[in-house]
This record gives C-alpha cells, structure tokens and sequence, in this order.
C-alpha cells in the first residue's frame, strides 16, 4: 500500500514507525506498512462461498464454493501459529467470509492471542446484528469493495442492488463501532465513477479510501484489455494527488491509499523533492522500510484449501500447505526459491524495472509482469514512470 495521505501531508514519520517496530509505543495499525519485520500481513481466504459473481474476482468465487475449506479446529490452529511468529494481521477474506458460520469465534480467537482480525467483504451481508457480532468478536476493520456508482457497481458485482446493498452494509458496521473501509479496482469501465465514489465515502465517514490497480488473475485476466493505459493511470495518480491536499486542507478525517502499483510511491518522492526537498529523505527512508512489492516477504496468502502463496494475486505459486507444515515453516524455510527470490528482489529484475534507480523501494507487481510481459522478473507493464524519471542524477534521491 501507498499512503498518499502519510506521505503527502506527513501524517507519518520515521521516527513514529521505528519506534513501533521496536516495541516502544502501541502497535499503531496505521503504521504497519512500514515495519521492516519479517513478519506478514495473512490473507486467508477462508472460503470459496459468495453471494455474488463479481467480474474481477481474483478467486473466481461464487455459488457454494467448495469442499475443502479448513475446520474450525485447523484454523484455530493456524491462527496459534501466527500468533506465536508474530503476525500482525489476519485478514478474513474469501469469496464471501461473512458466510462461513465460525467468522466470529476465529475473529475473537486471533484477537485473544494478539493478532489483529480484519475483514475484506462484499458487505451486501453485513446487517447489524452481523456487524455486532464482528464487533463483539474483536474485529475492528472492515473493509468493503465499492467498484463504481449504482449502475457500474451492480453491474461490476453481477446483482442489482449491490450497490446500495453494500453501502447498507457499511453503515451497520459504522453503527457497530467498526472502522470502514471502501476499495475501488479501477478499470476503463469504471474510471469516471471514481470521484464520486471518493466523494461519497468521505461523505460519509469512511475511515479508509483504498484504489487497488487491477492485476491479472482469477477473472481479472480477462479485464487485461481494460485496464487503465499509462497516460490515463498517470492522470489518475494526479488526480489523486489532489484529492488528497484537497481532504486534508477540508479536515477530513479519510485516509487515502492506493495498492498494487508501487510505482506511485517513486511518483510522490519526487513530487515531494520538488515541493518540499527538505522532506524528501524521510518520505524516502519511509518508501525503503515499506520496501516495495510485498509478495513473499510481508504479505502472503492462504488460500480455503490450505495452499500458502505469495500473495493472494499469484495462486497458481504454491509454497506449501498449512495441512502438511506449520505457516511459519513454509514462510521460513530457507530452502524455498522463489521466497529467497522474491526477498532479494531488486538483483533478478530485468527490463525497466532492472533500469530502475528506485527497484529497491518498489520492484514492480511480479503477477502483472508475468501475465503479460512474458516472465515474472520482467517490467511491470502497468509503470507509468518515464525513463527520465526512474534514472539516477543529482537532483534526486538515491535507492
């Protein structure tokens, strides 16, 4: 994730983030991203059951799901090993995870031993006897996928009514005392719906507005073709960049991000060097501990069968099972390759992103690069960065 507004409005500081990685303040949720722990945020995907057919599903989830999932009994087993290799977050995801009966008792176990239970929904479930539920459980976020206004939603999740149903959703669990979140997959087909969108979450509370760049998986693979073009995600960026300055200098309170494209980091570094040089070298330093790409090193995936992948876009690189070994073997095992690979990122990159002054604090998305430009180490395609700009000179700041 890129904090935009962290890194824009200095709502983060090296200082605060070290001092969290060490133990000497309260865990500031906020601040995660730029722990340099090899300790990952889990996604588990704790079921292949949903309520709707959304077009860019990664999981290509829906109807009944599966058999196969793992048992009350196996997740809270898993949730033990966490616990113990210091995972900071699980986030409960799915398909629909609202469906799977056991969401509550797992979310009040992790949170007893200390892991911090999140939750990735449709929210066309979330009434608010559910939403106090999770609140009960010790849940504390949720955060809910938005792809559009009414029409574009509705039609993005393959149900009328999913729209209003999902901002429903939310406000029971505003209700309920959880933090919300809204996230927005941006294609062509959705574009001129986001500021509206934006606009209406902070309308109405939202404490989190996260865009996620499309990458290529699931059904998403066949949304290839309507992904953003370079010019368009650059003007997006700007725009963002705006909306930003413009919320803060507004006094709100909405936290703006965006995942799944690290080049918009190196496009807010050098934005700051040339507004503010004198910040330049924090928001870089921040940029460093984040350390780019998370795949494999501070994110990873758990998918309803068990599988452990590098993150929840990559499901056909399996690095083991949970059924079979413990996590925390699987994600320490030295003798794994594309772990050790994808830990030393920057020396296997080739093409632009091995040009790239900047490949140590971003590295490009592996998934995308691989679904489309013919290998996993070759350049992400979806980088909109110049080649003026990722080369090194004086009047920037060096990787």
């Amino acid at each position: 994730m890129i904090g935009f507004t962290k890194l824009l409005c200095g709502d983060a500081t090296v200082s605060r983030a070290l001092k969290q990685a060490s133990g000497g303040e309260e865990r500031e949720p906020r601040l995660l991203q730029f722990t340099t722990a090899n300790r990952p945020l889990v996604v588990w995907n704790m079921t292949l059951r949903c309520n709707l057919s959304c077009v860019h599903c990664y999981n290509d989830a829906g109807g009944r799901g599966r058999a196969g999932e793992l048992t009350t009994a196996e997740a809270e087993a898993l949730i033990d090993d966490l616990a113990e290799m210091g995972v900071p977050v699980l986030l409960f995801s799915g398909g629909e995870p609202v469906l799977r009966p056991d969401l509550c008792h797992l979310g009040a176990h992790a949170n007893s031993r200390g892991v911090r239970p999140v939750l990735s929904t449709n929210g066309t479930l979330l009434t608010a006897q559910v939403a106090r539920g999770l609140a009960q459980a010790g849940l504390r976020y949720v955060g809910v996928s938005v792809d559009g206004l009414g029409e574009t939603h509705d039609r993005f999740r393959s149900r009328q009514g999913a729209f209003d149903a999902a901002w429903q959703g939310i406000a029971c669990a505003q209700q309920a005392g959880l933090k919300t979140g809204v996230r927005f997959t941006v294609t062509r087909d959705n574009l001129e719906d986001l500021p509206g969108v934006l606009e209406m979450a902070a309308a109405k509370g939202i404490d989190r507005f996260c865009l996620y760049h499309l990458v290529y998986s699931g059904r998403g693979t066949e949304l290839a073709g309507r992904d953003l073009s370079l010019e368009e995600r650059r003007n997006l960026v700007e725009w963002l960049v705006e909306k930003t300055e413009e919320l803060h200098s507004r006094n709100q309170a909405m936290e703006i991000l965006t995942t799944d494209n690290h080049a918009d980091g190196i496009y807010l570094l050098q934005l700051i060097l040339r507004r503010d040089p004198a910040r330049a070298a924090e928001v870089k330093e921040l940029l460093r501990m984040h350390g780019g790409c998370s795949a494999g090193k501070k994110f990873a995936n758990i998918d309803v069968d068990g599988n452990v992948h590098p993150c929840q876009f990559w499901g056909h690189q399996v690095l083991g099972n949970v059924r079979e070994r413990r996590f925390s073997e699987i994600w320490n095992d030295p003798q794994t390759q594309l772990l050790c690979q994808l830990r030393e990122m920057s020396s296997h990159l080739s093409g632009k992103c091995r040009r790239c002054c900047y490949r140590d604090l971003c590295g490009g998305c592996r998934v995308r690069a691989e679904a489309v430009g013919g290998g996993m180490w070759k350049a992400d395609p979806a980088c909109y960065l110049t080649d003026k700009e990722i080369s090194c000179n004086e009047s920037q700041p060096r990787s």
